[in-house]
């Protein structure tokens, strides 16, 4: 009984890792996107899969819409 307790001990502190590791990027991705600068209704379109999509889209707006963003001087 001791042995399962401490297993779901970790279980439970890694699952809450990785919960507030995903709230973290989604944030930043959320705060990063709004900063930003965008052609057309891209702003939205990202704001939109990242709200509607939050795990999977803060991974593709990591790899494909950071590069998307205008640059300013």
């Amino acid at each position: 009984m001791e042995t399962f307790l401490i297993e779901t001990s970790y279980a439970l502190i890694i699952a809450q890792f990785i919960i507030f590791l995903a709230i973290g990027l989604w944030l930043y991705a959320t705060t990063d996107i709004i900063k930003s600068t965008f052609e057309n209704n891209d702003k939205i379109i990202w704001l939109l899969i990242v709200t509607l999509l939050p795990i999977l889209g803060t991974l593709l707006y990591s790899f494909i819409g950071k590069k998307r963003k205008l640059k300013t001087l």
